[in-house]
């Protein structure tokens, strides 16, 4: 029986891993989930083992945080964005521009931690975190709870990701372990609200880019104006959400790791039809990976023969992703660009 699931939709694989959880085709798992990534960059993955309550339980209290008045939400502004804390408002982050493109902000704030897994769970919510230097508002109550449960369970997974991939390219399963250990990720809830206003030309709820990193873990709910993925052939394929699933797909940093083996692909977050019934509201739990700060990152042995020799330099990983988030970081925390005086949503 194949890896890939029914759920299969055009041109993004679906992949179920219990085989691999439970042992019973580890490898075939492993390989199916490689040459997706060859292929396309993305892979939906079912079968993760997280628990839906888990999951939905973390939406949830991620959406009362966007519910809260501006002023409460700008109380965790922190001073310095591009450590990957605190909220980000809207009119404050480009991601295109880390690909070279001029066009106006981003339709989307977000709330951010960093290394939820070093915090105290027992430690009451609000303030900044000694262990982690999050910080944390003081509302929704139940926040820190759900969050901290969401991120011990992705942390998981990126261990089986990471495990799979190693065997999809012929590495030992451990392989790429160390090169994670002592490091968790980074969360990202990001809210794209009701557009009362037309965007401005060229604008979108999230620009094409690539990721940074090493593998993302998206949960997507099925709003109107979502993902959208750039094909080989060269045409925006959507990405519908399906049921207790996770969308996962490659970073820039794994794919040099990879010698460009595995696709990081242009992706970006459409808006909703104007003519779109019901609320586009749309929130998304992001999860992105990477190695240690101070792992230097250079062309696998597998990855690379006479014939294809290594196409990148050694880079430091911590250096490499804080070079990306500082190039899609535009104006202040709080104000919107210069294109942004009258057109907020």
């Amino acid at each position: 029986m194949s890896p890939v699931s029914s759920f299969e939709q055009a041109g993004i694989p679906c992949l179920d891993l219990t085989p691999f959880r439970e042992g019973t085709d580890p490898l075939g798992v492993a390989k199916a989930f490689g040459a997706a990534l060859e292929e396309v960059g993305f892979v939906v993955i079912t079968g993760h083992g997280i628990p839906e309550a888990i999951i939905q339980t973390a939406y949830e209290r991620a959406r009362a945080f966007f519910d809260l008045p501006l002023e409460q939400k700008m109380e965790v502004v922190t001073p310095d964005r591009v450590k990957n804390q605190g909220y980000l408002p809207i009119g404050i982050e480009s991601v295109a521009a880390t690909r070279g493109a001029e066009v106006p902000y981003d339709l989307c704030e977000a709330l951010v931690f960093n290394d939820l897994f070093r915090e105290d769970p027992q430690r009451p919510q609000a303030g900044v975190d000694p262990d982690s230097g999050n910080l944390w508002p003081t509302h929704p109550a139940g926040l820190r709870a759900a969050l901290l449960a969401y991120d011990a369970a992705l942390l998981q997974l990126t261990q089986t990701l990471m495990r799979m991939g190693a065997l999809a390219l012929d590495l030992p399963e451990t392989y790429f372990l160390p090169f994670m250990e002592g490091k968790g990720g980074v969360l990202r809830a990001v809210h794209y609200p009701e557009q009362e206003v037309e965007p401005i030309p060229g604008q979108l709820r999230y620009g094409a880019h690539s990721d940074y990193g090493g593998f993302t873990i998206l949960r997507q709910d099925g709003a109107p104006g979502g993902l959208q993925v750039y094909s080989k052939a060269g045409e925006w394929i959507d990405v519908q959400a399906v049921p207790n699933a996770f969308v996962i797909n490659v970073g820039d940093l794994l794919s040099r790791w990879t010698n460009d083996r595995w696709r990081s692909t242009l992706h970006r977050v459409v808006n909703p039809p104007r003519s779109a019934f019901g609320s586009s509201r749309r929130l998304s739990l992001v999860y992105f990976t990477a190695p240690r700060d101070d792992a230097w990152i250079e062309c696998l042995p597998t990855c690379q023969n006479a014939a294809n020799p290594p196409r990148y330099a050694p880079v430091q990983a911590g250096e490499y992703i804080r070079s990306k988030l500082e190039v899609s970081m535009i104006g202040k925390a709080g104000q919107s660009s210069r294109r942004s005086q009258t057109r907020d949503p």
